[in-house]
Parts: structure tokens; C-alpha cells; sequence
């Protein structure tokens, strides 16, 4: 169990990670490339800045059947976010994928079999109420297909949170593999963009190495460090 000073620290990296998270929306709509492209371009360079913080700290790279669904979990709420971010409100897309909350207590009990406390349960209905305040008032705006794949990036993002939670796994692996994945497999969409001004290839660095890359390895040091509920 996390000690009291490191749930502390936990939490407030996972804060800080959502705070990276959250420009995400405005740069995707800002970029005006396809969501494959983008997707590919901003995983291969979060790649990378991973990369090079697992060869300063010396962190090796695990390779394992937790690892692996990490990795998925991780190309899934990349890959899912950034398309629904093209075909509906940015509001949507990211108060949607906040329902994730919900689907770590569905995946826990599932999974491995805890029971979500009170104050987990208490804590996901006031969420969950508040995404529904939110998306009310966007319904008429948003895409059915965009909001479907919303709620599906929630579900993958559940996975993320659960990436330590089997024994063997390792976040920060689980997060260099999937974004390297990722990566490789879209970046080729960016060959038939056109777009490679100063302001659009600042964004794409921007949602790299700060929103994915920084961002992901904040997280999986705050995930290690609280509970998953907490987190």
C-alpha cells in the first residue's frame, strides 16, 4: 500500500499529467491534419522523449503480457481521442473520455476482483453526474460516431490507470511501446499532409513532448505511487 507522503507525491504528479492531458483537444483542433496523422506524428515524437528518459534514469524496458495490454490500452486512448477530437466538440471528446472513472471500478472488480470502497463509488457517481451535466448541453453540437469513440478512449484510458496494477507490469514500459507502436503505424499518414507551417509544426511538438510524452511519464510515476481510485 502507497505510504501517506507518496500518495501525496502520486497525486499530484497524476494532476500535473492531467493538466498536460488537457491541451490536447485544442491542439488537435488546431492542427489541420488528419487525426491518423496527428496521432502518429505526436506518439512517435512522446516515443522518443520516453526513450530518452528510460536510457537517463536507466529504466529497461519490460516486456511481458501486462506490459503488452498497457501498451494497447495505451495506443487505444491515444488513437480513439484524437479521431473523436476531429469528429465532435472538443468538450465531448474530453468530458466523454472522463467516464473512465467508472470503467476502472467496472475493470477492477472484473479483473481483480475489489471491491471499489465507498468513497470510490461516492467519488465516480459525482463524476459521472457532472459528465452528464456537460454533455447535455452539447448533444445537439457532437457527432454520434465522435461521442461513441469518446466513451471507448474512456475505456482504454481505464486501462492506463490499471497499467501497475497486474504483477509484472510497468507503466512507463507499457507507455514507451505503445506510443513507439503507435507511432510507426500512423506516422506515414503525415506523407500526404500539406500543412507544415511554423504554427502547425509547433503544436504537433507541443502535443508530443508535452502532451503525451511528458504527460505519460508523470502519470506512471503518480499511478506507482497512489491507488487507482485516487488516481
Amino acid at each position: 500500500r502507497p505510504t501517506a507522503d507518496g500518495e501525496i507525491t502520486g497525486t499530484i504528479c497524476v494532476f500535473l499529467a492531467s493538466v498536460f492531458f488537457s491541451i490536447g483537444g485544442l491542439c488537435v483542433k488546431l492542427i489541420p491534419w488528419s487525426a491518423l496523422a496527428i496521432n502518429g506524428a505526436r506518439n512517435l515524437i512522446g516515443a522518443a522523449v520516453i526513450g530518452v528518459f528510460l536510457l537517463v534514469t536507466g529504466h529497461a524496458v519490460r516486456l511481458n503480457r501486462p506490459v503488452l495490454i498497457g501498451a494497447l490500452s495505451t495506443i487505444g486512448v491515444t488513437t480513439l481521442f484524437t479521431i473523436a477530437n476531429k469528429l465532435t466538440t472538443a468538450a465531448n471528446a474530453i468530458v466523454l473520455q472522463f467516464t473512465a472513472p467508472v470503467f476502472v471500478i467496472v475493470l477492477m472488480a472484473a479483473l481483480f476482483h475489489k471491491k471499489p470502497k465507498q468513497r470510490e463509488l461516492l467519488t465516480c457517481a459525482v463524476v459521472f453526474f457532472g459528465v452528464l451535466l456537460f454533455f447535455v448541453d452539447g448533444l445537439q453540437t457532437g457527432n454520434l460516431l465522435g461521442d461513441l469513440l469518446a466513451v471507448l478512449s474512456g475505456v482504454c484510458y481505464a486501462g492506463v490507470f490499471l497499467m501497475n496494477t497486474a504483477k509484472g507490469a510497468d507503466a512507463l514500459s507499457s507507455c514507451f511501446l505503445g506510443q513507439l507502436a503507435a507511432g510507426i503505424a500512423f506516422s506515414t499518414f503525415c506523407l500526404r499532409e500539406t500543412d507544415f507551417s511554423i504554427p502547425v509544426v509547433s503544436a504537433v511538438l507541443l502535443l508530443g513532448v508535452v502532451q503525451v510524452g511528458a504527460a505519460y511519464i508523470i502519470l506512471s510515476i503518480g499511478i506507482r505511487r497512489t491507488g487507482v481510485g485516487t488516481a
